[in-house]
């Protein structure tokens, strides 16, 4: 099997490159494990930051507003009280909830086989031979993609992420610069164009073939 494979330059050259099936022809017969590291990829990213105040905490409450006895009405001793309004908060976020999620190494290479073969039977991948930009300018990196056609959320795979590369690409909103073994469900998913150099792809086929 074969894809689209370009020049530097973004010129089609003459021969396609060939992609091993065991990696991009994987017959996807449900998308539960796909879910499952798409997930466990947003849990793992995610940031802990919500927290609320307990009774204990919340300022304010510190006399009893009416006496226990004799006023006809329920007993209470805080205003602070969790059911009262401005009260303390029960059973809220903390701020040490773990939400990570594990996942096997076994399972992230299946996943990424099947997220690659969805993306090559949606003739998504496209292939450069080499990606580089010794100035780091981002009008030179927007012409390069708009010349391989690649104009909405695009995947850039490379082995080598160079500080020109991510200075060139990094004010490209519809552009994700990933290093090839950094690569995972989710960027695979989202992405609407996967351009990968020659060197990623070898890297990518290494890791997900178990070739040596």
């Amino acid at each position: 099997m074969s894809v689209p494979t370009y020049t530097a330059s973004g010129a089609k050259a003459t021969t396609a490159a060939k992609l091993s099936k065991e990696i991009f022809d994987v017959n996807v017969t449900n998308h539960e494990l796909l879910k499952q590291a798409y997930d466990t990829y947003l849990s793992n990213g995610r940031d802990n930051l919500a927290v609320v105040k307990t009774r204990g905490l919340v300022r304010g409450g510190g006399k009893k507003p009416w006496k226990q006895k004799g006023t006809g009405r329920a007993r209470f001793g805080s205003s602070r009280n969790p059911i009262w309004r401005g009260g303390g908060i029960v059973f809220g976020p903390t701020g040490e909830e773990n939400y990570t999620k594990k996942l096997s190494t076994t399972s992230k290479r299946v996943a990424l086989r099947q997220a690659l073969s969805l993306a090559n039977s949606d003739d998504k991948i496209m292939v450069i031979d080499k990606l580089v930009s010794k100035e780091g300018k981002t009008a030179d990196f927007a012409k390069l993609m708009t010349k391989l056609g690649a104009v909405r959320k695009t995947l850039v795979i490379v082995d080598d992420k160079t500080p020109e590369l991510v200075r060139a690409s990094q004010n490209l909103q519809e552009v994700n610069l990933v290093n090839a073994q950094y690569l995972n469900v989710y960027d695979l998913l989202n992405a609407h164009h996967i351009v990968i150099t020659t060197d990623a792809l070898k890297s990518v086929e290494t890791w997900l073939g178990g070739t040596k």
